[in-house]
This record gives C-alpha cells, structure tokens and sequence, in this order.
C-alpha cells in the first residue's frame, strides 16, 4: 500500500488513505489474509468501491487494533515478582516445600516388608 506524500510550506508528510482495499487491508494490520478474514473482517463495515471494489475505513480497523490492546492481558508485577522468587528458591535446599515426601514414605513401606519377609516363617508341611 504505497502512501502518497504532499508539500507544505518547507515538509512532505505522508498521506494515509482514508479508505483501505481489502487487498492490503491485512497488510496494513500485520497479518495474513486467511487470520484477517477470520477473526477481523466479520467486525468491520465494509465499502463498496465501484462495480467489484470493496474497501474499509483506516479508522476502523485502528479502532479494531485499539480494542484489542485493551483485551490483551498486562502481566500484574506482583505476579511476576512472584514467579521470578518461585524460580530462584524452587531447588534450594533450605526451602520449604508443601505436600508429602513420597521418597521417605517408600522408604518405609519397604523397609516394613522386609521385616515382614524376614520375620515370616515357612510352613511346615
């Protein structure tokens, strides 16, 4: 989508269309055609452009980008300060974990079959 410039008094500025084809209409967004038609062009109001044109307005679709900015989720810092502790102190061994310890419980399920084993005596026959 080329952008037209136009001479001020000493400055070019660039000239944005106000309305955009459906051709560079993902382009403009950043996205492909396939994830522009599915998820955008459903929301939008579409302009027909002469015989077969069809066309959306630039507001529009920066309308589209806003709103989903504002849906995005901004990490809370507590959360990330959270997560970051989590990971410094996950293997230290002055840490203390919640939960049961399954290695110390099979230790001693094991050591009380042995005994069990030990102990049993044959039947005499």
């Amino acid at each position: 989508m080329p952008t037209k410039t136009f001479k001020t008094s000493k400055t070019f500025t660039p000239l944005l269309p106000r309305l955009i084809r459906i051709k560079d209409a993902p382009f403009y967004l950043g996205m492909d055609k396939n994830r522009f038609n599915q998820e955008v062009r459903p929301q939008l109001t579409e302009m027909k452009i002469g015989t077969q044109g069809i066309a959306f307005d630039r507001l529009d679709l920066d309308a589209w980008v806003d709103d989903l900015k504002s849906r995005s989720e901004q990490p809370d810092t507590h959360q990330l300060e959270n997560i970051e502790w989590q990971k410094d102190h996950r293997d230290s061994p002055k840490g203390t974990n919640s939960g049961i310890s399954t290695k110390s419980s099979k230790e001693r399920d094991f050591t009380k079959a042995l005994a069990l084993a030990i102990l049993k005596k044959p039947n005499a026959t």
